[in-house]
């Protein structure tokens, strides 16, 4: 067994049931999204530094929160924090359409470069402030923050479709959980999650 094919059992150990999840795995293989210095590391269950003060997720957060999303073949995505671009990859694999927006120029523009030349051909990106959201391609059938902030931004809630769309986020300042938020209408629902640790949103 090599070592994707022992983070794949890892997850399917975790709890990630979600076979199209796993399949994206192994066709955005974690090693490509990460810096030279660490990856040989690329493949443990456990963040890892991309630089900037940056970290790339644990692939069980990543599997979590794409499954929790519950995502279908024609949902719009909007992502907050593209980072290394490896959760924009396993999203843009299970989506019709994913808009990621990233603070930091130079995580931007490497990642757009990964995506090119993995052939990814339906992920646009921008660098930008995360909290505002994307409103341009609103609403979004779903939302993924990958940074925590005390609050949901109020932009981003916005900006979900308001026919069921679904987001997930880490929420909290010393302590953090990942938050579902559900919106119907002008309900809106917030279920807390597990205890999670995230770089701030900012």
């Amino acid at each position: 067994m090599n070592s994707l094919e022992k983070l794949i059992d890892i997850l399917k150990r975790e709890g990630i049931r979600n076979k199209k999840i796993l399949e994206a795995f192994k066709v955005f293989p974690r090693e490509l999204f990460i810096p030279g210095d660490v990856k040989s590391y690329a493949y443990e269950n456990s963040p890892l530094p991309i630089g900037h003060s940056q970290t790339i997720s644990q692939p069980f957060i990543v599997a979590y929160m794409t499954e929790k999303l519950k995502i279908e073949k024609n949902d719009r995505i909007l992502e907050i924090g593209t980072g290394s671009g490896f959760q924009t990859a396993i999203l843009s694999y299970l989506a019709k359409e994913v808009y990621t927006v990233e603070r930091i120029k130079e995580l931007s523009e490497s990642a757009k470069k990964r995506f090119e030349a993995l052939n990814i051909g339906n992920v646009k990106l921008k660098p930008g402030d995360g909290k505002e959201g994307w409103a341009e391609y609103s609403p979004y059938d779903k939302i993924i923050v990958t940074a925590a902030a005390k609050e949901m931004p109020e932009a981003l809630i916005k900006q979900l479709n308001p026919r069921g769309g679904i987001a997930i986020a880490p929420l909290g300042d010393y302590v953090q959980y990942l938050y579902l938020i559900k919106r119907n209408g002008d309900e809106i629902k917030k279920i807390r999650d597990i205890a999670v640790s995230f770089v701030p949103l900012i």
